[in-house]
């Protein structure tokens, strides 16, 4: 007799081998499936992703969910450990599970990863220069694996620490999904601009793919980091992407590190 997962609404994905039940915690060794926690962990990400749970709502529990995919706890924990990993879901001790939030002070930094050679880590204040419509270049396009000419929206901005422009930002997102999006808002918002993208627009970014290098500041750009022609920065080119590896945000930043550095934590 084949046995099937349910899917978040309790509609069947693909069979498992012959003779291995869904509480079972892990499948016939075959190439063409994937462990169970796995298959249950691509479930939850559905509900994540379908708003069944909203960022920053406690999720069902281990208990719950096991009754509810018809799988064993073990299984369930080990999903939700690998979602809680990758900055999915969030743990709270005593609270339960939680789906993470750009609003919450531990992701604001995640992708911010500028911090100052001395002190504590700190959100910067913003100055946007530039936001309008247009169509998409065909790099960016391709970047945003939407079609060249598509509409976009830009944005360009300055972010400063205790007053010193030190981050200057180029910003292309798909004009399809940030509709309404005016520099207006922006000026208005006061927290993370994730943020704003999480609660305004339904966009929560779950990982980011960078390429850093090496440049010097031309005029235009010395003009409005407040330093010399010439000057080394760091050209961060940044992809970021929510639920489905989808590409919603192209970001080049121009990095100055007089006083900071880019740091990140490799495990």
């Amino acid at each position: 007799m084949n046995s099937s997962i349910p899917t978040a609404n309790n509609s069947p994905v693909a069979p498992t081998t012959p003779g291995a039940g869904v509480g079972a915690s892990s499948l016939s060794a075959s190439p063409t499936f994937s462990p169970l926690y796995q298959q249950i962990k691509a479930l939850i990400t559905q509900s994540l992703q379908s708003g069944e749970w909203k960022p920053g709502e406690l999720i069902p529990s281990e208990m719950e969910l096991a009754g509810r995919f018809k799988v064993s706890q073990g299984t369930v924990r080990k999903a939700i450990d690998e979602l809680s990993a990758e900055n999915l879901v969030v743990r709270r001790q005593g609270k339960g599970t939680f789906v993470a939030t750009h609003h919450e002070a531990r992701s604001q930094f995640r992708f911010l990863r500028l911090a100052p050679d001395e002190g504590v880590p700190h959100y910067p204040e913003n100055r946007i220069i530039e936001v309008k419509r247009m169509r998409a270049p065909a790099e960016v396009a391709r970047l945003l694996d939407i079609k060249s000419g598509d509409s976009v929206v830009f944005i360009r901005r300055v972010q400063s620490f205790s007053g010193v422009p030190t981050i200057l930002d180029d910003l292309w997102l798909p004009g399809s999904i940030f509709k309404g999006l005016t520099a207006e808002r922006l000026n208005e918002y006061k927290g993370p601009m994730y943020g704003l993208f999480e609660s305004e627009f339904g966009t929560h970014m779950i990982r980011a793919s960078e390429q850093i290098r090496a440049v010097c500041a031309d005029e235009a750009v010395a003009g409005l980091l407040s330093v010399d022609v010439g000057v080394p920065l760091l050209n961060v080119e940044r992809v970021s992407f929510t639920y489905g590896d989808k590409p919603v945000e192209l970001r080049r930043g121009l990095y100055l590190t007089v006083n900071h550095h880019y740091r990140n934590e490799l495990s």
